[in-house]
């Protein structure tokens, strides 16, 4: 655990992540996630899945759950990247209906982790009608990249809130693994 996490904890259980955000790495998320590219999810996928205490978790979970986009951006985009990886990673578990973005928000890049935040509050929740099915689950959370663990932490609320039991973060880079 780093020393940010120990001073302050995050809302999830534990967080996997495959590879550092840099070369060449940074590049096909790149190809993946801007320049519409989304035949790079398999791969990137079985890169997620050979990392060590991915396999375990998944197997562990009752579902697989990709960070949501907002409507723009997904409209923009045309998929969402984490679905996607999501999908390859956890075929009939992945769900990508139950965890709802339910607005934009400005872009997270370049923004300090306060910020981030106060950016992300109230920006997820759980569809209503799968509330109550999401109690006492072990949940795998999948995004592309965690920077400072904000979006991340606000969906896990969003989840808590439901009941869920167990979240595991899982990410295909992670910014500043040095």
């Amino acid at each position: 655990m780093c020393g940010a996490c120990l001073q302050n904890p995050p809302s999830f259980d534990a967080c996997i992540a495959a590879v550092d955000y840099a070369y060449p790495w940074a590049d096909a998320l790149a190809q993946l996630k801007f320049r519409g590219d989304p035949g790079w999810a398999r791969a990137l996928a079985t890169l997620m899945r050979s990392t060590p205490w991915m396999e375990p978790a998944l197997e562990a979970a009752d579902r697989v759950l990709a960070v949501p986009l907002s409507t723009e951006r997904l409209r923009e985009r045309g998929f969402n990247q984490s679905a996607l990886l999501a999908r390859q990673l956890a075929g009939t578990k992945a769900d990508c209906h139950t965890l709802l973005r339910l607005h934009a928000t400005e872009v997270q890049s370049g923004l300090p982790r306060v910020q981030r935040l106060r950016n992300l509050r109230g920006a997820f929740a759980v569809e209503p009608a799968r509330a109550a099915s999401l109690r006492g689950q072990r949940v795998v959370l999948i995004d592309d990249v965690m920077t400072t663990g904000a979006t991340l932490h606000a969906a896990t609320l969003a989840l808590r809130e439901a009941g869920v039991a167990q979240v595991t973060a899982a990410v295909l880079a992670r910014t500043g693994l040095d």
